[in-house]
């Protein structure tokens, strides 16, 4: 038996200033055939999950086409040309499959084309046509479309947030393909979508917690392959935003919408729950100095990179300096400019700079400082955390800078951090902080929950704020809650 595989990856940040090219990719990964194997087997990913599971079972894999960039702005669409040519030689050469396993995002935003996924999944299905098991996984923050459902055979999103789970994902679709093809299991899918955006919700804690058990509960049903809450992404002014519901069944179509509808409803039930407390840059850091013991984490959820902004805010920066902190760190802020400037200055020298602010206007102002140059890097390591882990990545030239008690990490290349590694790699151990500051939603809680005492997520303007008010959307389907106070949904 032989599966191919291929991965197309890109949360869309409609408010960003920053157009995704071919080069934003190229950051990340635009791989064809054996390369994707290489840079993937044994990695916690979708298609590292894909690729073992297929390998233990005897299936050959066929690598097709891989990209990813980091969250950002609209693609371009000579970008998504590029894309689909790729991945249509990647088929090509690939010759007779059996089956297709797929790995997309669900939140891509073409120049042009709102529903990059559903365009994707119909030209792959002009190459491979329709008896072809088509399965698909998806990250839970998909912005999920009945094209999406009406032309794969299956769409499997993640369970959790942290995204830990995707390596389980990826062999569970392998695991379905291969029934498909030979035990013949027919599949129907069901898709409900409600008028509803969500911010961040880890999945630990209720009310995302309260719906995945929802989930789980369904999926202990003998005809249900799959159940998945999908949280949506909200940051993107298209007419398909909006929490929706995926139930996956052993062909029963009524039964799968059964399971979607109910736990929609569940959903519905819990929506001010899902509410934010919203705390400011100032008033996260007095929380943290107040708390008991060591590492407290604050994350700037509204300068997140996993979700689109540049990471280059200083709201956050601006308050830890104001605040003449001890014994904390702030990891990491990205500005190539000074990186530069310190690699060409060298390590025990002191510079003065601007520091940040500068990709746009939203995300606070530079600061300017004079800081001393402890030590340089090249931005390299291995990612740890449970989410991914196995990971290269490359931040580029990299700086550990001190301003009095702050510790300040500067980086070339933006992405939120997933765990203690780029503090490691200059010298810092966040155990023996007091305060341990950096840019995320929530990906980091997999690797800082088990080491931190507090997690203290602030918030402030910024292209991934909790505070949905502050993006003016032209393009969604109204009315939609919490934007909407009067939405009926049935």
């Amino acid at each position: 038996m032989k599966i191919a595989i291929g991965e197309v990856m890109h949360e869309t940040n409609t408010f960003s200033s920053v157009k995704t090219t071919v080069d934003l990719f190229k950051v990340w990964e635009w791989q064809r055939g054996e390369g994707i194997l290489s840079n993937h087997r044994g990695v916690r990913d979708f298609l590292g999950g894909m690729i073992d599971r297929a390998e233990s079972l005897g299936i050959e894999v066929i690598p097709t086409f891989a990209a990813t960039a980091s969250p950002s702005g609209t693609i371009t669409r000579e970008t998504y040309e590029a894309i689909k040519q790729q991945l249509a030689e990647g088929i090509e050469a690939a010759g007779a499959i059996d089956a297709f396993c797929l790995s997309l995002h669900g939140a891509g935003v073409v120049e042009g084309i709102d529903d990059m996924e559903g365009d994707l999944l119909t030209y792959v299905r002009s190459l491979i046509g329709y008896e072809l098991p088509l399965v698909v996984t998806l990250d839970l923050h998909g912005n999920l479309t009945e094209k999406m459902a009406e032309e794969a055979d299956a769409l499997l999103g993640v369970h959790l947030y942290p995204h830990t789970d995707c390596y389980e994902r990826g062999i569970e679709a392998v695991d379905l393909a291969r029934a498909m093809v030979q035990d013949g299991l027919k599949t129907a899918m069901h898709l409900t979508k409600l008028p509803l955006m969500i911010t961040t919700s880890t999945t630990n804690l209720s009310p995302a917690k309260d719906i995945n058990a929802i989930c789980w509960e369904w999926e202990k049903h003998p005809d249900v392959i799959d159940c998945a809450f999908f949280h949506a992404f909200p940051y993107t002014d298209i007419p398909e935003v909006g929490v929706s519901v995926v139930a996956v069944t052993r062909g029963d179509k009524e039964l799968a919408k059964r399971v979607a509808d109910d736990v929609a409803s569940k959903i519905w039930a819990k929506r001010e729950a899902f509410r934010p407390q919203v705390i400011s840059p100032a008033e996260g850091i007095q929380l943290a100095l107040a708390a008991e013991g060591l590492p407290i984490v604050i994350n700037e959820t509204s300068d997140n990179p996993g979700g689109g902004t540049a990471g280059d805010g200083t709201f956050l920066l601006r308050a830890m300096l104001e605040a003449n902190l001890q014994n904390a760190c702030f990891g990491f802020i990205c500005d190539p400019e000074v990186a530069q400037i310190a690699h060409d200055a060298g390590v025990g020298s002191t510079i003065n700079v601007k520091l940040g602010g500068k990709v746009d206007n939203l995300h606070g102002e530079p600061v300017e400082l004079t800081a001393y140059v402890k030590s340089l890097t090249d931005g390299r390591y291995i990612t740890s955390s449970p989410m991914g882990k196995g990971t290269p990545v490359n931040l580029g030239k990299s700086v550990r800078l001190q301003v009095g008690g702050l510790d300040i990490l500067v980086c070339s290349v933006s992405t939120q951090v997933l765990d203690e590694q780029i503090y490691l790699l200059h010298g810092i151990d966040v155990n023996t902080y007091k305060i341990v500051a950096l840019k995320s939603s929530q990906h980091f809680r997999a690797a800082f929950e088990p080491i931190s005492k507090q997690i203290i997520t602030v918030d402030s303007p910024g292209l991934t704020t909790l505070q949905f008010s502050f993006f003016d959307y032209k393009r969604l389907t109204r009315p939609i809650y919490p934007l909407d106070e009067a939405v009926v949904y049935q």
